[in-house]
């Protein structure tokens, strides 16, 4: 794996959780950050090189203060500014250093999903080359629960690998949305009751499995854990959350990008914790 994470700035206040969680992740991993900044392509030429040198400076100055106000260690940086479309521009870094996590922080536009499709942050989800970390809450401590949305595809699969082998000391729980056919018809049936019982319980065997596979494949025993819960995914996941306040919460994107995920969007328009989205393979 790569030992290069790329956090992208804007300089707003909002992006200030987001850039002390890259330094906690580059310190925890051993990696060089790129810390970038993507200056507006119209601005007149004659303005770059003062605005370059006073961008950086910023970013220095709020660099010390994070480090003071949260104990953290100084990982090897770079500061960069460059000239383009801000998610062209992180996405052509991440390429060019062969990035392993692009750390973002998140929107402003809070509570507004309708208003994410066209943003930075959202075009970046659908082209990054490596997961991309949206972070908002403070990085007091490293990420200690780890929620993981699972199914039986290859995404969720892929997804709880990349949570196994970057968090090995953090609790994962693996959270299954079921539904099942003629609830609404027969569900207070006692018959009914019965036939439910068993199949969750047959899900869940099932998933054990899959999870058992890919622990025998990783050749390790971390801190997981299974839960079903009944409902719609996006109910099931928002519930979980607001219930138990995980740390972070893994999402596989989708293999066609330009659909939108109802998961991926319900968490970034509401956020509570933070986010990141794996690649789908």
């Amino acid at each position: 794996m790569s030992r290069s994470l790329l956090f992208a700035s804007d300089l707003s206040q909002e992006n200030r959780g987001a850039f002390a969680r890259a330094l906690r992740l580059a310190h925890e991993q051993g990696a060089a950050l790129s810390a970038l900044h993507v200056l507006d392509p119209y601005l007149p030429h004659r303005t770059l090189h003062d605005l370059e040198q006073a961008v950086s400076d910023d970013i220095s100055a709020t660099l010390t203060d994070l480090r003071e106000d949260y104990a953290l260690a100084m990982p090897q940086l770079m500061i960069q500014t460059v000239v383009g479309e801000p998610h062209a521009e992180i996405v052509r870094e991440a390429h060019e250093r062969q990035a392993s996590l692009i750390v973002l922080g998140m929107h402003r536009k809070r509570g507004q999903k309708e208003l994410l499709q066209g943003t930075t942050m959202m075009r970046v989800l659908r082209s990054a080359p490596c997961p991309v970390v949206v972070a908002f809450t403070p990085p007091t401590q490293s990420w200690r629960h780890i929620v993981v949305p699972i199914d039986f595809s290859l995404t969720a699969r892929q997804t709880l690998k990349e949570a196994l082998i970057r968090f090995p000391e953090a609790h994962i729980t693996l959270l299954h949305a079921w539904s099942l056919p003629g609830e609404r018809e027969v569900g207070n049936q006692a018959f009914y009751a019965q036939w439910r019982d068993h199949e969750v319980n047959r899900l869940r065997t099932a998933l054990d499995n899959e999870v058992d596979s890919l622990m025998d494949e990783l050749q390790g025993v971390p801190d997981t854990q299974l839960v079903l819960e009944p409902g719609n995914p996006c109910d099931v996941l928002g519930d979980y959350i607001k219930r138990h306040s995980p740390d972070l919460v893994m999402l596989g994107s989708r293999s066609r990008p330009q659909q939108p995920n109802p998961l991926t969007e319900m968490l970034l328009s509401e956020p509570h914790c933070d986010v990141m989205i794996c690649r789908p393979w």
